[in-house]
């Protein structure tokens, strides 16, 4: 056998006892069938909150003040968040691996929401003291939280570009 040939893993090709690999299985169907439902769950929620949206949104034919243009847009938030965990399980589901950067992503999103709401409120108790400054000192520290999540994913990002460890060098690099 040539010397640039990998050989396989010896250990890759044991089989796993009988009960073992029973388990295993059983242990998998269960974990689809979990997926499955949080999945079911995410979907129904996020068709709830179009609707809750969507009645929101005719309260704006008659009130044209800032409350439920703000309750739309914390709505429509929300379900974006839902979408985004649909997202993470079924990526999750596919890779058979936990994912972080669809779980980061819905932490920004989750941020940038209370950003939004708070900010309304601040304006709303503008000049009243301790009040107004706990929602900018909030607003502030959802701020770094997005910065630091946004540079985790960038990170992560960069890392998954990498070569791995034990992977050989591309034939330029050599």
């Amino acid at each position: 056998m040539p010397a640039t040939q990998r050989t396989d893993d010896p250990e890759q090709h044991v089989r796993p006892p009988g009960f073992s690999r029973a388990g295993t299985r059983a242990l998998e169907i269960a974990e689809n069938l979990v997926y499955g439902g949080i999945a079911i769950f995410l979907v129904g929620s996020a068709f709830v909150l179009l609707a809750v949206a969507g009645k929101t949104s005719w309260g704006l034919v008659s009130d044209f003040s800032q409350k439920p243009l703000l309750e739309v847009l914390d709505v429509l938030l929300l379900v974006f968040i839902v979408v985004e965990l649909l997202f993470a399980v079924r990526t999750t589901v596919e890779k058979r691996e936990l994912v972080a950067e669809p779980f980061l992503l819905v932490g920004i999103i989750a941020s940038i929401k209370e950003i939004v709401v708070l900010s309304v409120e601040a304006a709303g108790v503008l000049g009243k003291g301790d009040e107004f400054d706990d929602r900018i000192i909030e607003i502030g520290l959802l701020g770094v939280l997005v910065v630091l999540l946004g540079v985790t994913s960038y990170l992560l990002r960069r890392k998954e570009r990498e070569p791995d460890e034990g992977d050989p060098a591309p034939a330029g690099e050599r």
